[in-house]
């Protein structure tokens, strides 16, 4: 697996190397090389090395999908869906990339991703066997042209108020009042899941009125609405609140692999490896970025 090179506004990467175009096709390096010495994918040579114009590359692989299916290709809006990440969100923004959002959870983005309702997703689902992301993205898009690619580990916990109940663990939450998230998030499955781990049974928890984002969900604690959140650390340190983690979770991102191409999501990408990223994560905490841009999984 390797980091996908983007092009910055200032320094644009317009090529792919042999392992990234690889990685990309979910190839072996070796069938690379007969691709490109039979003349099926376009390539240079110039700098005495293979080198894959990425402009060139994106029209070759829309060109296979054309040949391949009697229907036309998606063509998706600028938009990116899925669950929300506060430094996401900022990134998106800060960027100037031209992407908007509709973040309503994991599992409503895979669902709209697989509708062609976007160019991109933002997934945190665990499967069965404590994996992140790789077989929700299969179940949902398999046979898309799709590609899943790393963002970040995050902490995940118990976000409180500052004068309320001190739980140490999911198993003191009976008695307590929750906000909690809709069912389209993965954050409302993992803790359906965590708390059966530990017998926690959730009716003993007061639900509040649900909240849509990580922001709003925290927001509920400080006002006084609720006791807790199963929350993120980044938002519970923004607002001030005490967090006791409780799981990393991966957060990725699932992305049309044409649109990965394309100005807005190339200007992300790039964005997501300056050190004004990197130096906001710092700051928020409950970050780990070692995998950012790391191909996870090809459909």
């Amino acid at each position: 697996m390797t980091d996908l090179q983007s092009p910055s506004p200032d320094h644009p990467h317009e090529y792919l190397t042999v392992r990234e175009l690889a990685d990309l096709l979910r190839l072996k390096e070796r069938k690379v090389y007969d691709l490109a010495a039979s003349g099926e994918v376009p390539c240079s040579r110039a700098t005495g090395k293979l080198l894959f114009p990425a402009a060139e590359i994106r029209a070759w692989i829309e060109g296979a999908q054309r040949g391949g299916s009697a229907t036309a290709p998606l063509v998706r809006p600028g938009v990116f869906l899925g669950s929300h990440d506060p430094l996401l969100d900022w990134a998106i923004r800060q960027s100037r990339c031209g992407l908007a959002t509709y973040f309503d959870g994991s599992l409503d983005g895979l669902t709209r991703f697989a509708a062609g309702e976007g160019v991109a997703s933002g997934l945190h689902v665990r499967d069965a066997e404590g994996g992140w992301n790789i077989a929700a993205a299969r179940e949902a898009v398999s046979g898309q042209n799709a590609v899943l690619v790393g963002f970040a580990a995050r902490r995940r916990g118990l976000v409180l108020r500052e004068d309320g109940p001190s739980p140490h663990g999911l198993a003191g939450l009976a008695g307590l009042r929750l906000a909690p998230r809709q069912e389209s998030s993965g954050t409302a499955g993992l803790l359906r899941d965590l708390a059966a781990e530990v017998g926690l049974d959730l009716g003993t928890v007061t639900l509040t009125p649900l909240e849509r984002t990580e922001d709003e969900a925290v927001q509920s604690v400080r006002r006084g609405e609720a006791d807790v959140t199963f929350g993120l650390e980044s938002v519970a340190r923004a607002y001030g609140l005490p967090f006791v983690p409780v799981i990393e979770e991966r957060f990725d991102l699932l992305i049309d692999r044409k649109a990965y191409f394309d100005a807005p999501l190339q200007t992300l990408m790039a964005f997501c490896r300056s050190e004004t990223f990197r130096a906001r994560a710092g700051s928020l905490g409950g970050y780990d970025l070692s995998r950012l841009g790391e191909v996870v999984w090809n459909a």
